[in-house]
């Protein structure tokens, strides 16, 4: 068996997604993701992978692993990284199929049968157009899709976050994210906040504590845009609500800041989905001692390094998460290691994603009840792209195959 083939698929609807399919000779494939810079991810799948790939056995993946792992961008979350985790994700999705497994059994098989979820608070429209994650592109005064009129969790949080909180909880979704601090003037530079902007943000949680106690747990998300000084501003403002955990409080790639800020918040810190590579996280964990790591499977290097980036973590008794707010195979395949891996605690999901549009995508999705997710016992990852997904006449495919 050897790989024959690799297509990419994209649809202008959806211009941050690529998907990726690698076929074999026996007529078997396994299906990968990613999201960002579709475009350029998918020129460098086939100009620099594509010929390392083809005619190699897709059982191998390490060693595969090794050779789509490229000099240039081998760490971070850039497009050569990109690329290597869809197609990584696709050769473990084929691997599942191969073996007539599902993937949670070739990553050792359950340590949990469901998983809790928390809600990152966006609507469905968020960050849709292109890969700048600001507020001009968070989908809120995007016309309305007669579709879609679902969960827009993003509005609600900045103007009813009591109800938002409320229709959580009616779902059995006891955990949030939100992130009105990115609407405060400062948030451009970065450099400071000003009093006012700090009390006119910190709103949302003062409503949701007032409303609902401790009932719900609160996730903050600063995106990375704040300075240290900045954010130690921030962080003081939101320990009378106990966060469950501030994430991105500063870029993730400032090592010694983080435990600068530690010290001076009794917050606990989250980040690291905008890393990539096993040395990243190793120093995140181990020089920053970053509370709850985070990693996107898709972003930062495939199965392969999710499962190794998890060990690093366990190795210091911290549990780790894994990201989700771009696409239907990532929450899935996200969704398959949170239940092998024993120190994942919960899973992030977008509701305005899973109820608004991922049910056009694929053919399936893992199962949400009562504040939990799981996946079915189906081969490999266990779903697949819609058929009217691939039926689409602006849907663009491009093929490198072997000669």
């Amino acid at each position: 068996m050897f790989v024959n083939k690799i297509e990419t698929i994209r649809i202008p609807e959806h211009p941050n997604l690529l998907w990726v399919k690698v076929y074999t000779n026996e007529g078997l494939f396994g299906l990968g993701e990613t999201w960002f810079g579709a475009e350029a991810v998918e020129a460098d799948i086939h100009s620099r992978i594509a010929p390392l790939l083809l005619g190699q056995n897709p059982t191998e993946i390490e060693f595969i692993y090794s050779k789509m792992r490229p000099y240039i961008g081998f760490f971070g979350t850039g497009v050569e990284m990109r690329a290597l985790s869809a197609l990584d994700v696709a050769l473990w999705d084929l691997n599942g199929k191969i073996n007539n497994v599902p993937l949670y059994d070739l990553l050792g098989g359950k340590t949990k049968s469901k998983i809790r979820v928390y809600n990152t608070c966006a609507g469905p429209y968020y960050v849709s157009q292109n890969a700048d994650v600001r507020p001009e592109n968070f989908g809120t005064n995007k016309i309305k899709n007669k579709k879609i009129q679902l969960y827009e969790d993003l509005e609600m949080f900045m103007h009813k976050p009591e109800d938002l909180a409320s229709s959580l909880l009616d779902m059995g979704i006891k955990s949030m994210k939100i992130w009105p601090f990115d609407f405060a003037e400062g948030a451009l530079r970065g450099l400071e906040i000003s009093n006012e902007d700090l009390k006119k943000y910190i709103k949302p949680f003062e409503k949701i504590r007032k409303i609902h106690g401790n009932n719900i747990r609160i996730k903050a998300e600063l995106h990375g845009i704040w300075g240290l000084e900045a954010s130690k501003k921030i962080c003081s403002a939101l320990e009378e609500f106990d966060m469950c955990w501030v994430e991105d409080p500063i870029w993730m790639d400032r090592l010694y800041d983080i435990p600068k800020l530690a010290k001076s918040t009794n917050q606990p810190l989250a980040g690291g989905e905008t890393l990539g590579g096993l040395g990243q996280i190793r120093q995140l964990i181990e020089i920053s001692d970053i509370a709850y790591p985070i990693i996107d499977v898709t972003w930062g290097g495939g199965i392969t390094f999710a499962k190794k980036a998890a060990a690093i973590a366990e190795s210091h008794m911290k549990s780790i998460a894994l990201h989700d707010c771009s696409g239907p195979i990532t929450l899935a395949v996200s969704t398959h290691l949170a239940l092998a891996l024993n120190n994942v605690i919960e899973q992030e999901i977008t509701r305005g994603f899973y109820y608004g549009w991922y049910h056009e995508l694929v053919d399936e999705l893992p199962l949400i009840k009562d504040g939990m997710i799981s996946v079915s016992d189906k081969v490999g990852i266990g779903i697949d792209l819609n058929s009217n997904l691939l039926k689409k006449p602006d849907l663009i495919a491009r093929e490198t195959c072997k000669e």
